[in-house]
């Protein structure tokens, strides 16, 4: 049976000009990343920004300036751990139409655990699959180097998405390390309502998908975007934040579900549809 979970309500008013603000801020940012590559972070989270507001008015990210503005989101986050994972002196990377040369960071505290699983969620929904597979052999001990703190199931559930792409022994384990890592009673950083609603939804989604349980994947799916709602729209300031506009972690697990051919019975503006069935996937040059 077919679900249809209605995204919350969200202003519109002045939205292509807040566009446009973030896009030049963006423009800006990555123009200057050949020079500072310190900036590699606010850039990340200026493109993703972009990204993601750009669903407001544009739900299904079905214009070309929403998926141009993922396509960099997803460039600068791969780039950013590239950078920090070279033994080089500098980096190539494309990123927002052009061929870029970015000096090498080595480990540094942008290049985190969280940063991670963002920059991951994005390659895949991008269907970046050599960007997936450089991301995946990113050191875990790099993402430790970084100084943020996390707790440790996040290094669990890396560990467990490497593993699955790059095709190492023992995922079932570490999915398991993870799923029971990921429990409030076990967990110090994030509060409890963050990790439950949100953070660790896609590892419940992940379990189904390997398994490839359409049926408990699209119950799981539906779940994960009535909490997602649920907990973007406790106070009038999560209600306001572009970042609640669209499930990243769930998006990714939906693209993977779609890739596979397994019938997707829930849909949602917190997935964008054609984000989610690859539609502008090869119109670029990425």
């Amino acid at each position: 049976m077919h679900t249809s979970i209605i995204r919350h309500a969200y202003p519109t008013d002045g939205a292509e000009e807040e566009h446009q603000a973030l896009h030049q801020a963006a423009s800006e940012m990555i123009d200057g990343l050949e020079r500072d590559p310190r900036n590699l972070e606010f850039a990340f989270m200026i493109t993703l920004t972009e990204a993601e507001s750009r669903c407001a008015s544009d739900p299904l990210a079905e214009f070309a300036p929403t998926w141009r503005a993922w396509v960099a989101a997803m460039q600068v986050g791969s780039a950013l751990f590239a950078a920090a994972d070279s033994a080089g002196e500098r980096v190539e990377a494309r990123i927002a139409g052009k061929a870029r040369s970015i000096p090498a960071t080595g480990p540094n505290r942008a290049a985190h655990a969280g940063n991670w699983i963002k920059a991951f969620w994005l390659a895949v929904v991008c269907r970046e699959q050599d960007r997936m597979t450089q991301l995946c052999r990113v050191p875990i001990s790099l993402l430790r180097a970084s100084g943020a703190e996390f707790d440790e199931y996040v290094y669990a559930w890396i560990d467990t998405l490497q593993s699955y792409w790059l095709r190492r022994d023992g995922v079932g384990g570490k999915l398991v390390a993870a799923s029971a890592g990921a429990l409030p009673q076990n967990t110090e950083i994030v509060s409890a309502d963050l990790l439950l609603m949100v953070l660790s939804q896609p590892i419940k989604l992940f379990h189904h998908y390997l398994r490839q349980d359409t049926a408990e994947f699209s119950k799981a799916l539906e779940e994960s975007l009535r909490l997602h709602k649920e907990y973007w729209t406790a106070d009038e300031d999560r209600a306001l934040s572009s970042e609640g506009l669209v499930a990243l972690g769930p998006l990714a697990m939906a693209c993977l579900a779609h890739d596979d051919g397994m019938p997707l019975e829930v849909t949602s503006d917190y997935l964008p549809d054609v984000l989610v069935k690859a539609e502008w996937v090869g119109e670029f040059d990425t």
